[in-house]
C-alpha cells in the first residue's frame, strides 16, 4: 500500500489553498491541503507497525514549532506547479530529513522546499497567467505545528489519515 507522512495547517489557511486548489488543481478532491514531510513511499501490513513505532519515536524527538506561509511561488521551469512558499525553519528542516532517515523508500528526486501546492498541471500559459495574478496576492500566515499525519491512499486515489502523531509526545 502506498503511505506518505504530511502536516496537514490550520483551517484558515486551508481555506485560503482550497479557494484556488478548486479551479487550479486538479487533486483538489484527493487530499486536502497539506505540506508533504515524506514523500509517497510502499509498505507491506507487515511493515506497517515498525513504520508506526520509527514516527511515534520522530514525532517525541521534535517539539511544536512555528510555520509560517509568506509569499506565492513555482516550481516552473521544473514544473507548472503554484504554491505557497513556506518558510524552512531549522525545526521543519530537522523533521525532514529524521522522517525520511528512518522510513524506508525512495529518495525524492527533488530537495525538500516546504510548500503548500495550490495549482498544478497546468498548460504553460495556463500557468503563465495564473501565476501572475496569484503571486501579486500578499500571503502572510504564521501557525504553530504540534502534529504531522501518516497517510495513505485509498483505490480511487483519495488520501485518507492513518495515524497522527503529537510532537514532542509519545
Amino acid at each position: 500500500m502506498k503511505y506518505g507522512v504530511a502536516i496537514f495547517p490550520s483551517k484558515k489557511l486551508q481555506d485560503l489553498a482550497n479557494s484556488y486548489r478548486k479551479r487550479y488543481d486538479p487533486h483538489y478532491a484527493l487530499i486536502p491541503p497539506h505540506l508533504t514531510l515524506k514523500n509517497a513511499f510502499e509498505l507491506s501490513e507487515e511493515e506497517i507497525k515498525n513504520a508506526v513505532e520509527k514516527l511515534e519515536f520522530v514525532a517525541k524527538n521534535h517539539t511544536p514549532f512555528k510555520m509560517s506561509a509568506f509569499k506565492i511561488s513555482s516550481f516552473q521551469p521544473v514544473n507548472n506547479v503554484i504554491y505557497m512558499k513556506v518558510e524552512p525553519t531549522p525545526e521543519l528542516e530537522s523533521l525532514h530529513q529524521e522522517l525520511n532517515a528512518n522510513l524506508n523508500g525512495e529518495d525524492s528526486e527533488y530537495s525538500f522546499v516546504p510548500h503548500i501546492t495550490i495549482a498544478q498541471k497546468l498548460s504553460d500559459e495556463e500557468h503563465s497567467d495564473v501565476y501572475g495574478s496569484l503571486r501579486m496576492l500578499g500571503v502572510e500566515h504564521e501557525e504553530v505545528v504540534d502534529r504531522f499525519h501518516l497517510l495513505y491512499q485509498l483505490e480511487n486515489g483519495s488520501w485518507t489519515v492513518y495515524e497522527t502523531f503529537r510532537l514532542g509526545e509519545g
